[in-house]
């Protein structure tokens, strides 16, 4: 990322292997280069965040936990309205702190909340295994995605914007990661849908699949608790 500041404002760009040049331009052609460069940029850390896209389907897995998973085969249909609520819910809560963060109300210690980013994702995965929860899981989500926001603004807080070039790159950014959540969710919903009266959704997509993002969450917990490295 880039932050330049001559007589005629601040500037800022977002590089990346598909952008690897920035020209600097006048005020209004630069607000909308910014608006788009972070607008992807968004897109980009929520299909790049790993810890963010297992939470979320997860999360959008969690029907299994009203139900034990071994009888999830007989399931007609899968409930959207379930599913729905659970993604509004972690994207109102990600957005308002994502931008108490970035505007200066929220800070806390990175290394924290990545670790608690982990812990959700094991919690949200455990669920759908051994359902401790089984009712209202939106206030879960919602709980959780007042962490990832945390989580996500650590990508604007890092640049110390000034206040012009910070309400453009918010917006922009957040709508990114909606964006990008969205293409998550649209994607996951229809393979669901159809292996619904398979073997294969209770067993492997949801039971071993829950299992494994645990066990990676794990290991990122770990990691991130106490700030080594388990596999690198």
């Amino acid at each position: 990322m880039l932050r330049l500041e001559d007589q005629g404002g601040t500037h800022t760009a977002v590089f990346s292997p598909d952008h690897e040049t920035w020209q600097l331009e006048g005020h209004s052609a630069a607000l909308g280069r910014q608006f788009l460069d972070f607008f992807q940029t968004g897109v980009w850390h929520t299909r790049t965040g790993f810890d963010h896209i297992l939470f979320l389907c997860a999360s959008a897995a969690a029907r299994g936990a009203r139900t034990p998973w071994r009888k999830m085969a007989g399931c007609r249909k899968l409930p959207f309205i379930d599913v729905v609520s659970i993604v509004t819910a972690f994207t109102i809560a990600h957005s308002l702190t994502l931008s108490l963060a970035v505007l200066g109300f929220i800070t806390l210690p990175s290394r924290l909340i990545e670790a608690a980013i982990a812990a959700s994702v094991i919690v949200a995965a455990l669920n759908n295994l051994y359902p401790l929860i089984e009712k209202r899981l939106w206030i879960v989500a919602f709980v959780f995605g007042l962490v990832h926001g945390l989580g996500f603004a650590n990508v604007l807080t890092d640049l110390a914007l000034p206040k012009p070039a910070l309400a453009v790159s918010l917006v922009s950014f957040n709508l990114g990661v909606e964006a990008g959540q969205l293409a998550i969710v649209t994607t996951f919903l229809p393979l669901a849908y159809l292996s619904r009266r398979s073997w294969l959704y209770p067993r492997l997509a949801l039971g071993a699949g829950s299992l494994s993002i645990a066990a990676v969450a794990s290991v990122w917990l770990i990691e991130r608790s106490l700030d080594i490295g388990i596999f690198s």
